[in-house]
């Protein structure tokens, strides 16, 4: 049986403030989303774009560290949102998903209006974050729900609905490093078979990490509030950046808020993420430290090929700068309404 998904195409008066953080894979995302689900008033959810095939019907882990079906939060979040997961149509999602999200339907989707039909299938599609986005706030009292699904077609998708306030954080990391981190064999904890993450050669990473990236940078000109963040900033002075993000988030701290992050540390709760980098099992103290393996044991071939596919927006975000060092961040990128 499939819900029912009722077209809500008015503004909300109360709409989810909902942190959408994108950016390629292997990016420092999750770290991101680990320390920015510490705040008072912050539910992180994880990368919700694969709630649907990954625990829904994979019945993966949860960071809590039960399957699917046997947490609680998630059973109640299926029950307030849909009555049921046994409610949702996962082939009609699915199908959604292959209409509406996917990279090659961004400039569509990043149109001022879109065609009626396909408004339609975007709205159908979006629905099903809209409900789970509003019953884990309702749930935790919380007032940002955080995802980390890092697609970006996924953000286009969500800034149609009237009922989510969205914004975005554009996570970038030095390509490189990037490239270097999709070619490890990482192992899915979460999977009961003990499937390996996806792996990418560095020029396939390359790619996807030029269109992706470009991808944020013309959703910041859309109208969606974007605030670029480089990895290598947040582990040189997370607290500084992590202070500056709640703002944008408009998350009212008080200096004790910040409390868990110390000099090159940083304490983590347990939380709820439904999927995303084994990192989302840690909890405890973890060491917050620059990762330049890459630097090191990059093939010089391999590490010339990725600068040179990836060299304009390198550039942009002050990676080839010599006078400035790395971790220095540009201005943010935050669009006003068009």
């Amino acid at each position: 049986m499939s819900v029912k998904i009722a077209d809500t195409a008015e503004q909300s008066d109360n709409p989810v403030r909902v942190v959408f953080i994108g950016g390629l894979g292997r990016s420092g995302t999750t770290l991101l989303e680990r320390l920015l689900g510490q705040l008072p008033g912050v539910m992180p959810l994880g990368e919700i774009t694969h709630l649907w095939e990954r625990d829904l019907l994979g019945n993966e882990m949860c960071a809590c560290g039960a399957t699917f079906s046997y947490c609680e939060f998630w059973q109640r979040i299926g029950e307030s949102a849909f009555g049921s997961w046994d409610e949702v149509d996962v082939a009609r999602l699915s199908a959604l998903k292959s209409t509406v999200d996917r990279t090659r339907h961004i400039p569509a989707l990043a149109a001022k209006k879109l065609a009626s039909a396909q408004h339609r299938l975007v709205r159908e599609y979006v629905s099903y974050f809209e409900r789970v986005y509003q019953a884990a706030a309702a749930d935790t009292n919380a007032r940002v729900i955080v995802d980390s699904s890092k697609h970006a077609s996924l953000a286009y998708c969500l800034r149609w609905s009237p009922n989510i306030d969205l914004r975005v954080l554009h996570v970038v990391r030095d390509s490189r490093g990037v490239a270097y981190s999709w070619t490890k064999q990482v192992r899915r904890p979460e999977s009961p078979t003990g499937d390996q993450m996806t792996r990418y050669s560095p020029a396939k990473a390359a790619m996807l990490w030029n269109a992706q990236n470009a991808a944020f940078s013309l959703l910041a000109r859309r109208g969606v509030p974007v605030r670029r963040v480089r990895y290598e900033r947040v582990i040189q002075r997370p607290r500084k950046v992590i202070a500056s993000l709640a703002r944008f988030c408009g998350i009212d701290l008080v200096e004790s808020d910040l409390n868990f992050i110390g000099d090159g540390w940083a304490d983590l709760g347990p939380s709820h993420s439904a999927a995303g980098n084994p990192m989302r099992f840690t909890v405890g103290r973890i060491p917050i430290m620059p990762d330049e393996a890459w630097a090191e044991d990059m093939a010089h071939g391999t590490r010339r090929m990725v600068s040179t596919l990836t060299r304009p927006l390198l550039g942009r975000y002050g990676y080839l700068d010599e006078l400035e060092p790395a971790a220095e961040e540009p201005p943010a990128e935050v669009a006003a309404s068009e």
